[in-house]
């Protein structure tokens, strides 16, 4: 159930990249808007219990496939809910929804096949944004970091003809490129100094030691990222 949250949105980036050229305005803003409404939908089944429920719940992790196997090392592309990330795929999927509604508007004057653009755009930011607050280790996080990064880099300069519009989009674009290399430096050190790169774990691995153990290191890594 959690791999719809995100694959949701993507499906309708998907409809609006290949068939926008084909749809009416009215029909890439239903797609889109859809996609965001039914991805809050499931978003809100899954958070409700964790929210909203009594008694205290586990996280709920769900492995979408094993993505890299290396000797001991696996790095799985998997989703894990807990109380924060339940709050957060609210935010996403609850706000996201209410922007696609604005965009309606917003982009009203636009021609169809720019309209679809627009939209898959947002789809496909809700999909990597969603993908960031769900992953459950530092590499799916990773790929929800940098699509994000990219979706910003094609929203921001969405206007490409515009010049001011270009300017900003490069310069998104390398901010971005920035916050990657410590994203990188962090992550690297937090494979180091744990030996993974899974939040459970490193969690686990956290909670003995004295607060004073994890200041020098720990608080690099949390710095980085």
């Amino acid at each position: 159930m959690l791999v719809l949250i995100p694959l949701i949105p993507c499906l309708g980036f998907i409809v609006n990249a290949v068939l926008g050229r084909r749809l009416t305005k009215s029909a890439s803003a239903g797609v889109a808007c859809t996609a965001m409404i039914a991805s809050f939908g499931v978003a809100l089944a899954t958070a409700w219990p964790f929210l909203f429920g009594s008694g205290e719940l586990h996280a709920v992790e769900q492995n979408v496939y094993t993505w890299i196997k290396a000797g001991d090392f696996v790095a799985p592309f998997s989703l894990r809910v807990d109380p924060l990330a339940a709050l957060m795929i609210l935010v996403v999927t609850g706000i996201g929804s209410l922007i696609h509604v604005y965009s309606t508007s917003y982009m009203h004057d636009e021609p169809a096949s720019e309209y679809a653009r627009f939209f898959s755009y947002l789809n496909l930011f809700a999909a990597f944004m969603l993908v960031l607050v769900l992953g459950s280790n530092f590499l799916v996080m990773f790929v929800g970091w940098e699509g994000v990064g990219l979706c910003s880099y094609l929203l921001i300069g969405f206007w490409y003809k515009k010049t001011s519009a270009a300017d900003a989009g490069k310069k998104a674009f390398i901010v971005n490129r920035i916050g990657d290399f410590g994203f990188l430096l962090g992550m690297f050190l937090a494979f180091v100094h744990f030996g993974t790169l899974d939040f459970q774990r490193i969690a686990t691995a956290l909670a003995p030691m004295a607060p004073e153990a994890t200041f020098g290191t720990v608080s690099a890594i949390a710095l980085l990222l």
